[in-house]
């Protein structure tokens, strides 16, 4: 008798790895918020530096905003 369980693509039946999906799915929604949160710190800081502050105060600001931030996110 010959094996008749899917071995092909996706669309032809075979099995997904809905763990490896779940995986995925959970490492890119994290990019995208901690990645947001940086791009946000980034420009706050250097629009901070720009306007009402120095290197250092800037620096400080975006820390700040990073630690906030990663604790609101978390």
């Amino acid at each position: 008798m010959a094996d008749h369980s899917p071995t092909g693509p996706v669309e032809l039946g075979a099995k997904m790895d809905y763990a490896e999906h779940d995986r995925t799915y959970a490492g890119f929604v994290m990019l995208a918020k901690y990645g947001s949160l940086f791009c946000a710190a980034v420009l706050l800081a250097m629009a901070f530096g720009f306007f009402a502050g120095g290197f250092f105060s800037a620096f400080v600001l975006f820390v700040l905003i990073l630690a906030v931030g990663a604790f609101i996110l978390r």
